[in-house]
């Protein structure tokens, strides 16, 4: 989840970067990216607003080749660079704007979490979804993490035991958000820290048109998984019963 307008970043970004200690990113989000993925040795990668570089060094650490991560922010780029300084992983970083990033050259693997949930029209999802296709090699793949369009019921979700509620501004309880409203995330790390940011709806049907439209094949969602370790916890039954969030790939031919 990193963006929106560039200030709005730049004023949560250390909050936003120690949400990723929570646990659902490790035992939920990542588990599910990184058995998406499958081998990445050797792979050459762009993290597609990147924020302050978690998932770029992740991506590393398994022995992907080159790695670039690209935010809208400045200051994620900031700590995602004082990071690769403290600890040095062979990561590249630069503050661009996805919608309009243009690659030297093209890379094998294209990572986006939680950008294309910005989008606030078709119009600008479809640049978004482009502009990963330009970054890619005939044959790449497309693999991310989105606010989950499938399970969009309305009003306000509370996933606090987890870190974060939802609300879908505008919409009633039980009813489908309208395209481009907004949805409001609400995290409290586990110091107490809290913070928002707003991503928007877009229908299924618009994330599909925009990938075909873009030229992609292949596209699809991918359904959360839980990590095998916590399988018999039942403090995931409320979280895997109705996913706030999904994967998804897609292929350029």
């Amino acid at each position: 989840m990193s963006q929106p307008n560039e200030s709005e970043y730049d004023a949560i970004a250390g909050a936003y970067k120690d949400s990723k200690q929570l646990s659902f990113r490790k035992y939920i989000e990542e588990y599910t990216l990184f058995d998406m993925l499958g081998d990445i040795n050797g792979v050459k990668a762009l993290d597609l607003a990147c924020g302050e570089g978690f998932y770029t060094r992740k991506l590393k650490q398994v022995d992907a080749g080159e790695v670039l991560g690209v935010d809208v922010s400045a200051e994620m780029i900031r700590l995602a660079k004082a990071e690769e300084r403290a600890r040095p992983l062979g990561c590249r970083y630069l503050n661009r704007d996805a919608a309009v990033l243009v690659l030297d050259e093209p890379v094998d693997l294209v990572v986006a979490m939680y950008l294309l949930n910005y989008a606030r029209d078709t119009d600008e999802l479809l640049r978004f979804v482009q502009s990963a296709h330009s970054a890619l090699k005939p044959g790449g793949r497309f693999v991310g993490f989105n606010d989950n369009v499938l399970n969009a019921p309305g009003g306000t979700v509370s996933y606090a035991r987890y870190g974060f509620e939802k609300e879908y501004k505008g919409t009633p309880a039980g009813a489908t958000p309208s395209e481009g409203g907004p949805v409001v995330y609400r995290f409290t790390n586990d110091d107490g820290t809290r913070f928002e940011f707003n991503n928007y709806y877009l229908s299924p049907r618009t994330y599909r048109w925009a990938f075909e439209e873009a030229g992609f094949s292949g596209f699809h969602w991918v359904d959360p998984q839980l990590h095998p370790s916590e399988r018999d916890n039942k403090l995931w039954d409320e979280f895997m019963a109705a996913p706030p969030i999904i994967g998804f790939a897609a292929f350029r031919e």
